[in-house]
């Protein structure tokens, strides 16, 4: 899989990308990541990627010019095909269906929004799909970019070492996952609960699931209610 990300930090996700899965999924071969800088295509000697908005109001938005450029030098340098993503609070609610989704993809392009937003003829002509990763805003998209990243890049086959733990984490069939434990048995009086030590894999698969149902229920009753 190849993912570039256009943003005004570059530094920001390079140090991000530089650690742990992603890291590894870098070094394996198995996902290319390339950060570029908006500012370097920018038209002026300023370097500038932002304005005034027409009709006036706070805050700047983010120009048109430098955004189309960029991702139109990304398409010339690699043709992979694949969408392009906007992060930005209007867009669609990231879960891990969408992270499945855009893990089968080849490619991905990502854009990091700024200010006010961008453009709208950006969103109209440019992006394939505005994504959020919640329903809040941020100073910018770069940490939601990273969040983007790191959970389709978990999803590429080969990137984590054990086959398995991809398909048992929360929301892979729509429960929240269940209580983890490990050594010591006993810490501080608190002990690991008994079945799990039982050897009887029937057994713990049995309550597993009833964990991951009952804290779905406690916590997410939302998903239960979109699973029925």
């Amino acid at each position: 899989m190849k993912i570039d990300v256009l943003t005004i930090f570059p530094a920001m996700l390079e140090t991000v990308f530089r650690f742990g899965m992603i890291r590894r999924a870098r070094e394996s071969g198995r996902v290319e990541i390339c950060v570029w800088d908006l500012r370097e295509f920018a038209e002026d000697r300023h370097r500038t990627v932002d304005d005034r908005p027409y009709g006036g109001g706070p805050g700047m938005v983010m120009k048109p010019e430098p955004l189309f450029r960029a991702v139109e030098d990304c398409r010339r340098k690699d043709a992979t095909p694949g969408p392009v993503l906007l992060m930005s609070p209007q867009g669609r609610r990231f879960d891990q269906e969408a992270a499945k989704r855009l893990s089968l993809e080849e490619r991905l392009i990502i854009l990091c929004g700024r200010y006010e937003g961008v453009d709208q003829r950006v969103v109209d002509h440019l992006v394939s799909e505005e994504v959020s990763v919640g329903d809040y805003v941020l100073s910018g998209g770069e940490l939601p970019a990273a969040v983007v990243v790191d959970a389709v890049v978990r999803l590429v086959p080969g990137v984590l070492g054990e086959g398995e733990s991809a398909l048992q984490d929360s929301f892979v069939d729509g429960l929240l996952d269940h209580p983890h434990y490990t050594r010591p048995a006993e810490f501080r009086g608190w002990e690991v609960p008994a079945v799990l030590l039982s050897g009887d894999h029937e057994a713990i698969r049995r309550w597993r699931e009833e964990q991951a149902l009952a804290l779905t229920r406690s916590r997410r009753p939302d998903l239960l209610k979109t699973s029925e």
